[in-house]
């Protein structure tokens, strides 16, 4: 569906991954049936779901594009870098209980929603795709400090920043709709951002 423009269906897949790759690990944990095996596996699983197929998407976005015969190979540097993060978060003690670099599932329900609601301004506007496609293609990688949707309890005090996300989210879906998807991915990270700048300006 990616590569055939049907970015509706593209973005449905990918939500429909994205639910399926957080109950797998909640089964797995509940079943106790979790491996090294299982986690090489569930990998492998989000590099073709979040990784192979947001490039889809980018390649399909940027051939509409006509500039140029080769420009839309630029995509697949988001399968790779989306590799190299499943890869990184794989043997990095430090995201246990948040992330550092952009999560995969997250960069591609960004691009399904931008290709869904803004396909037209991206086919128009070739330059901004490909600033977009390099800058979140380094993002997946980035040393920057994002936070995880695990609740630790119902305390506001201890979940600040996931209440606050909600919060935002709620509001983004009321203005938006169906166009909300790839906003709040960018809400997300302004406010992982924001979370970061906020105890270096207290000092």
């Amino acid at each position: 569906m990616a590569f055939e423009g049907n970015y509706q269906g593209a973005m449905i897949a990918i939500l429909l991954s994205a639910v399926f790759d957080f109950f797998d690990g909640f089964a797995a944990r509940l079943l106790k049936a979790y491996s090294p095996m299982g986690k090489e596996l569930d990998s492998l699983a989000d590099v073709v779901s979040f990784g192979v197929v947001p490039g889809a998407i980018v390649f399909s976005l940027l051939l509409e594009t006509g500039i140029n015969e080769w420009l839309p190979y630029l995509a697949f540097l988001i399968p790779v870098f989306s590799a190299l993060r499943l890869a990184k978060f794989n043997i990095d003690e430090r995201q246990s209980s948040s992330f550092i670099g952009l999560p995969t599932p997250a960069n591609a329900i960004f691009w399904a929603g931008m290709a869904f609601s803004f396909s037209g301004f991206l086919v128009s506007n070739v330059w901004i795709l490909v600033i977009l496609t390099l800058l979140f293609s380094y993002l997946l990688v980035a040393e920057i400090p994002m936070f995880s949707l695990k609740f630790k309890n119902t305390k506001w005090s201890s979940n600040q920043t996931q209440f606050l996300f909600l919060i935002g989210c709620a509001g983004i879906l009321i203005a938006f709709a169906l166009n909300a998807f790839a906003i709040i991915i960018a809400w997300y990270i302004v406010l992982s951002v924001i979370m970061i700048l906020i105890p270096k300006l207290k000092k």
